[in-house]
């Protein structure tokens, strides 16, 4: 095999094992999140709307549950459902 085979198959099983280490178990706190961190990880939500979603909760304080997410105007419960497991509201659930 010669150096430029043994390197692309380096490689490729370097970034293989990137990908089986990250933990799919990671969640995001919408209590702590970033807007910009929201919409990278809500499906569905983009800048605007991960934006309303920190200032409702710098207006009404932290969410209690994932539920709450829908009480965000332009948040339905169908895109709550969507992504409830990649969110979690921190401690309280």
């Amino acid at each position: 095999m010669s150096v430029w085979k043994h390197l692309a198959a380096a490689i490729v099983f370097a970034l293989s094992g990137l990908v089986l280490a990250a933990d799919p178990s990671d969640k995001v706190d919408i209590n702590t999140a970033s807007a910009e961190v929201l919409a990278e990880a809500i499906h569905g939500v983009g800048v605007k709307r991960a934006q309303a979603i920190v200032l409702h909760r710098e207006q009404h304080g932290a969410f209690s549950s994932v539920d709450e997410l829908a009480q965000v105007q332009g948040i339905s419960t169908k895109t709550v459902e969507r992504n409830r497991g990649r969110l979690t509201a921190g401690a309280s659930e």
